[in-house]
């Protein structure tokens, strides 16, 4: 069975606002190796957008920085999910739409055969772990206290205990954890 992983950037006080930390060569590099063994990626509309906005452009026309160009490949190639009820097309190759999140369907996903999904949208990563199905939690904790932001589980109301399985420090201080659920 595959596992559904949660993989943010977050700051170390809690928020997941791109806009409060940069991912270096070292993050893209593991992102990159994230995706290119991931069998989806899951999103919701305002990652989506935000995504599909960047990442296609970057492989048509790269910028030079082979981190950000070998993630950006990397991103185009896998399949993603996008949840929306506004959006009625998706334009990015290998995207599919549903308009609502149905948990059977997302236990019918993981059943299927193939490579772990990961889910890389605040939103969704909330809503996942509220239906019980998030298997992993793998947060990039970024050296930064935003102070305000959009809170990675703003929606989560009920106490979830978590198992340290490891962790990976990077050279510019970034920590990124791996936790799975405790009664997994």
């Amino acid at each position: 069975m595959r596992k559904i992983i949660a993989a943010m950037n977050i700051t170390i006080d809690g928020f997941c606002d791109h806009t409060a930390m940069m991912a270096d060569e070292e993050i893209h590099n593991h992102y990159t190796d994230l995706l290119k063994n991931a069998g989806a990626i899951l999103y919701g509309r305002k990652t989506y957008q935000l995504m599909e906005s960047a990442w296609p452009a970057l492989v048509k026309t790269p910028s030079g920085d082979k981190s950000m160009d070998d993630f950006a490949i990397a991103i185009d190639n896998v399949p993603k999910i996008v949840f929306s009820k506004t959006l009625k097309t998706v334009t990015w190759k290998n995207t599919k739409l549903l308009n609502e999140i149905v948990k059977e369907q997302i236990v019918a996903l993981k059943q299927q055969d193939g490579k772990d999904i990961f889910v890389g949208s605040p939103g969704l990563i909330s809503a996942l772990t509220e239906l019980g199905l998030i298997d992993q939690f793998q947060p990039c904790v970024h050296p930064v206290i935003a102070g305000n932001g959009l809170s990675l589980f703003k929606t989560v109301t009920d106490r979830i205990e978590l198992k340290l399985l490891k962790t990976k420090t990077f050279p510019s201080g970034q920590i990124m954890l791996y936790h799975e659920p405790a009664n997994k």
